[in-house]
């Protein structure tokens, strides 16, 4: 199993935990958990696929991330009551999930032929566009539209892929888990000293 096989795997399930707790405050039975963790997860990468026309769509052509889907959601459901009690789980799931499906976007992107620049874009979206639909279910602000460092981590660790990638010599598993490990430490820098960009004014 490549390093981005697990990657897009351990992602897939960070993702589907993280949609299937946002539920915590609502009024949804196991099923709205299920669907919620189900979308956010593969969200973001149908979005990609289907805009650089790449078919089958991932999680259609491989049934491994359907049943990573079920394995987080289940996680979610089970461990419910000690999760929730960690007060960071949430963001933590949701920051391993947007770091992992950068770089898989990006990577992604290249291998589809299009330019670094629309790769690094793609890296982004595909990162935070479950997070956006799982915000839209639940009925909160979606997460770039609020006072966070976030798109911004997504896009730096996309850029940093891309330079390593382009322009060095650097084994190609360093660079993703470089990257990612960017887009990590990025946003829990931000989340800890409460760093955001400029508001516009």
């Amino acid at each position: 199993m490549s390093i981005q096989y697990s990657l897009e795997l351990f992602g897939t399930f960070f993702f589907a935990v993280s949609g299937a707790l946002a539920i915590q405050d609502k009024e949804h039975d196991w099923f709205g958990a299920g669907f919620t963790g189900f979308v956010t997860a593969i969200g973001g990468g149908s979005l990609r696929d289907m805009i650089l026309g790449s078919y089958p769509l991932v999680w259609v052509g491989d049934i491994y991330f359907v049943y990573s889907i079920i394995v987080g959601v289940g996680a979610a459901i089970i461990f419910y009551k000690y999760l929730i009690r960690l007060r960071r789980t949430f963001f933590l799931f949701d920051t391993f999930g947007i770091a992992f499906f950068t770089v898989l976007g990006v990577e992604k992107s290249l291998s589809l032929g299009v330019r670094p620049e629309i790769a690094a874009i793609m890296g982004m979206f595909s990162a935070i566009m479950g997070g956006v639909i799982r915000d839209t279910l639940t009925n909160e602000t979606p997460i770039i539209f609020r006072k966070e460092i976030y798109a911004t981590a997504c896009l730096a660790g996309a850029v940093c892929y891309l330079l390593l990638d382009l322009h060095t010599t650097v084994e190609r598993n360093t660079t993703m888990l470089l990257s990612a490990g960017l887009i990590i430490t990025i946003r829990l820098v931000a989340v800890k000293f409460r760093l955001s960009l400029p508001e516009l004014k």
